[in-house]
């Protein structure tokens, strides 16, 4: 099981659910290039490069595929695109009130943002973060560029929000869309703000069993080939 951090979130943002979901499965989180304890990224940010430098790593740690991708906010749009790029190593997907690949489109984009988020962004939004955020159109186009999720089990989990205003119902429009990307996708619409692994974390946990007992040869195949190594 693969944890994919949100834009601006280190793994410790998974502390309450890779404890009990590592008591079943072998489970992997990292912070990427920039962010905790990590050294500055090399590579630009987009996508395409930050899916290849996760893969990368898993297999330099032996952890070879199939694999159950979680990836909460814009690790969400990462691990879409990793499910879409390498589906034959892909067991399952657990979307955690993912970033949609259009959310920075049209109301999402930055400049139609209230000004105190557009102050907070352009004060405290640096370094790799501001390049990960300024590739997620470009990220966004090239996982609907590529062939959607088939015959592997997704659950989509979303925030409820109801403010009402622009930004949220874009936000609340692109939630709903994520699960028409994935026709037989399971959606679960989840009382939480954005970081739902915080609030509901057993939601997040009992999502990942459930793929896990779906997928449950291939990921026990993955377990026994990870133990071996």
């Amino acid at each position: 099981v693969v944890f994919e951090n949100g834009h601006g979130a280190s793994m410790r943002s998974w502390g309450q659910v890779f404890p009990e979901v590592g008591k079943q499965a072998t489970v992997f989180a990292y912070n990427r290039p920039g962010y905790g304890d990590s050294d500055a990224a090399p590579a630009p940010r987009a996508g395409a490069h930050i899916v290849d430098e996760l893969r990368t790593l898993l297999r330099s740690r032996g952890l070879t595929p199939p694999y159950v991708l979680v990836g909460h906010s814009l690790g969400g749009l990462y691990m879409q695109l990793f499910a879409r790029k390498y589906p034959d190593e892909v067991a399952g997907l657990v979307l955690v009130d993912s970033t949609h690949p259009t959310q920075t489109e049209g109301a999402g984009r930055l400049e139609r943002q209230p000004w105190w988020a557009r102050l907070f962004f352009h004060l405290f939004v640096k370094g790799e973060q501001r390049r990960e955020y300024d590739a997620a159109m470009p990220t966004g186009q090239a996982v609907l560029h590529l062939s959607g999720v088939s015959a592997k089990p997704v659950i989509v989990l979303s925030a409820i929000d109801t403010s009402n205003s622009t930004a949220v119902e874009h936000a609340n429009d692109r939630r709903a869309d994520i699960a028409r990307l994935y026709p037989g996708s399971r959606q679960q619409w989840v009382e939480s703000g954005h970081f739902i692994q915080w609030d509901k974390p057993d939601v997040v946990i009992q999502a990942i069993r459930e793929i896990l007992a779906t997928a449950k040869p291939a990921a026990d195949s993955a377990g026994e080939q990870n133990a071996r190594e």
